[in-house]
Parts: structure tokens; C-alpha cells; sequence
């Protein structure tokens, strides 16, 4: 049995997003209690989050944007740079703990008091641009957390698996030109497609050629067609690659139950997913695998798809 990190905050519930936006604490809150329902939250190690040094969030983000962004947190605004991204006055805050957060999961993993981790944070990350804010996303958490890890750490490979339903043009874009990061991306493409990036042919610039790799896949399409390009594109990407940690850009959205794609993933599904990048994080990265929450926001399949999730990272399914 690994030993599993938990990281989750009532603070993150802070971060109000208006009436009718999908994005809500409530998903937080079925996440928990799908894990605490599934009897496994005794067994996990539970991680409380502090805020980040800017030093590391200014490793992605330009001091103009994080400055705008808490200006226009303390000027109460409601949405910042388009009208996805609902806001309150605590938003600037509660993204820098769950940037802060995901830096002490990383600690505690390379120090070994961990094996791997869940990271149930908001806001979400990987549609987040150096400049610029989409999706519900402020920062690109998971482009952070790599480039801390390589830093402070010194891991020098990091593969990051992202099936969010919607592809992180964040992370992408961050890491595009990067030979010491691998991006894969399965998610819906087109109709659904927000925010139109993640096409086959988009494969890195410059010294990152080669580097990113996606799938996309039809609305209509569901396990089958996940299985074949994992099986196509992830499993010899890494192989060649061999990540030396693995980072998961976790979006369940792509539920068939989740009405914001109209992608037919199953709860089985999904299990076999994570079994997949359990197994390459054994293979390749000595276990080291943290898997950080994006999307996902079917309130009545999210407690579910967290306890299989969780239960995969402490047993392997």
C-alpha cells in the first residue's frame, strides 16, 4: 500500500464564483466526502496548504499579470479578462495556497514522507497562459509545480498527463519549446472543443518539437477511443521519454454524467486511466506521481470518480 498525500482546504472553498457558474466549492465538498465515504481517508496522509512564495508562481507568470490580478481582487472585482472567470476578493489569495499547497506536496513527496498524491485544489490551472486568464483558471498550477520541482529538486524529466475533457492550452504554450517536459493531452475535439487548441499536429516549437502530444477525440467518443490512443500515443511517448515524475492534470469532465462535453467516458473508464499512469509512474518514476484536480463538475459522479481515484493511488487499483 502506498503511502497516499491528501491535500485539500476548507480555504479553497473561498473562492465564490457567482450564481450559475460550474465551478463551484461544492465540488470540493462532494470530493471529500466521495473519499471519506469510500473509508479511505484514515488511510491517507492529509496535507493543509500555504501560500506560495511568489518567487515561484513569477516562474510562469509575468509580475504585470499576478499585480492585475490581485488589484483586481482587492478592487472587488467580479470577473478578470473574460467572463468565465468569476471572481470574489479572496480569489488572489486562495490560487496563491493552492499554488503554496501543491509546493509542500512536492516536498513532502521528494523528502519521502509520501509516495503520491491527490491534490483536490481551486481554482483550476492548466488553461491559464503567462498572461492571461481563461477557463476558470488563474495559475497554471501544474506548470508551477513542474518548474519547481526541476529547481528545487532537480528532476530533470517530468511527463504531465492531462485528461481534462478540455485541452490545458496552458500548460501547452508554457512548455511548448521545453525538451525536459513531455505534455499529453486527451480531451474532446471539436464542437465542445473549448479553448480550440490540442490538434494532432501540435507538437512542440523549436527544441520542444517532439514534446507534446495529443489526442484529441470526438464528442460521442468514450472508453474505447481512450484506450486506443493511450495505447497509441502516451504509452511509447513515455517509454521513449521516461518521465522521472509524473504530474496528472486531473479533469473528470470528461464523464459521460458531466453535461460539459459530450465526450461518454465511464466510470470504468476512467479507473483504467489512472491504473495506466499508476503503472508508468512504477515503471518510469520510481512511483512519483501527483495528481492535481482541473475539471470535473457533476456534483453526483464526482464523490465516486474521487474515491476510485484515490483508492487507485493508494493500492493500484
Amino acid at each position: 500500500m502506498k503511502k497516499t498525500g491528501f491535500l485539500y482546504d476548507d480555504r479553497f472553498l473561498l473562492h465564490l464564483t457567482g450564481e450559475f457558474h460550474p465551478e463551484v466549492p461544492e465540488r470540493l465538498t462532494a470530493i471529500y466526502n466521495g473519499i471519506d465515504d469510500a473509508g479511505l481517508m484514515s488511510g491517507l496522509t492529509r496535507i493543509e496548504a500555504e501560500p506560495a512564495e511568489m518567487e515561484w508562481i513569477q516562474t510562469v507568470h509575468t509580475e504585470y499579470y499576478i499585480s492585475s490580478l490581485r488589484n483586481a481582487c482587492l478592487s472587488a472585482e467580479k470577473t478578470f479578462h473574460c467572463p468565465d472567470n468569476q471572481m470574489c476578493e479572496s480569489t488572489f489569495d486562495i490560487a496563491c495556497l493552492a499554488v503554496g499547497g501543491l509546493l509542500k506536496t512536492a516536498d513532502l513527496l521528494m523528502e519521502g514522507d509520501i509516495d503520491n498524491a491527490f491534490c483536490a485544489v481551486r481554482p483550476p490551472g492548466h488553461h491559464a497562459e503567462p498572461g492571461q486568464a481563461m477557463g476558470f483558471c488563474y495559475f497554471a498550477n501544474v506548470s508551477i509545480l513542474a518548474k519547481y520541482i526541476q529547481k528545487k529538486w532537480g528532476i530533470k524529466r517530468i511527463g504531465i498527463v492531462d485528461f481534462d475533457v478540455h485541452h490545458g492550452n496552458g500548460t501547452q504554450h508554457i512548455f511548448q519549446e521545453d525538451p525536459t517536459v513531455f505534455y499529453y493531452s486527451i480531451h474532446e475535439h471539436p464542437t465542445f472543443s473549448f479553448p480550440g487548441t490540442g490538434r494532432e499536429f501540435e507538437e512542440g516549437k523549436g527544441a520542444g518539437v517532439g514534446f507534446t502530444k495529443n489526442s484529441p477525440i470526438l464528442p460521442g467518443g468514450g472508453d474505447e477511443e481512450y484506450k486506443k490512443s493511450f495505447k497509441k500515443d502516451l504509452f511509447p511517448a513515455f517509454a521513449s521519454f521516461r518521465p522521472q515524475m509524473i504530474l496528472v492534470s486531473a479533469g473528470f469532465d470528461a464523464h459521460a454524467g458531466d453535461n460539459m462535453s459530450g465526450i461518454k467516458l465511464s466510470t470504468p473508464g476512467y479507473s483504467w486511466i489512472m491504473k495506466r499512469v499508476y503503472e508508468m509512474a512504477d515503471i518510469y518514476s520510481d512511483g512519483r506521481l501527483i495528481s492535481i484536480l482541473e475539471g470535473g463538475y457533476s456534483l453526483k459522479h464526482l464523490p465516486e470518480l474521487a474515491g476510485n481515484h484515490v483508492n487507485i493511488l493508494m493500492n493500484g487499483g
